[in-house]
């Protein structure tokens, strides 16, 4: 019987539970969209340091740094949960890259932010299309041993 996995493609066993792949058999998407949300991270950190080095008022800029922290924190969950196939990571992924152009916009491209806020919504737009694009796939593709004009009707003698 053939299968469409490739030798080492299957989830190692390991603490927890089996649900993890290894590092070999991660697929290129995930990889792309686990570097896609620490990029993500590393763009909230870089919008917390320009609030603390722009802030005039120490209570709204906690605010942003306290919500900047906590993004930042969240994507790198994330990413990290995503290489280890947890089923809702593809959702939480999606949903940090639809929030993130309109949570740069809001601050509203305003100097020095232009830079950070542009890289967020550009990489936003980008995570979440790259999200839907790789949802569904299981598995590397394989050949198919079908005749795709025979399916659904049965052979006859």
């Amino acid at each position: 019987m053939m299968n469409s996995h490739l030798p080492g493609d299957a989830p190692a066993a390991d603490a927890d539970g089996g649900r993890t792949v290894p590092a070999a058999g991660i697929r290129p998407g995930r990889r792309l969209i686990a570097v896609m949300l620490l990029g993500a991270a590393g763009l909230d950190l870089i919008r917390c340091g320009l609030v603390l080095v722009t802030a005039r008022h120490a209570g709204p800029a906690a605010g942003l740094v306290a919500a900047g922290l906590a993004a930042a924190a969240l994507s790198l969950w994330t990413a990290r949960r995503y290489q280890g196939s947890r089923r809702w990571s593809g959702l939480a992924a999606l949903l940090i890259g639809a929030a993130s152009a309109p949570q740069a916009a809001a601050s509203g491209f305003h100097a020095p932010f232009t830079a950070p806020d542009t890289a967020t919504a550009a990489l936003g737009i980008l995570l979440t299309v790259t999200v839907l694009a790789t949802a569904g796939r299981t598995g590397q593709p394989g050949p198919t041993t079908e005749n795709p004009c025979t399916i659904g009707r049965r052979a006859t003698r």
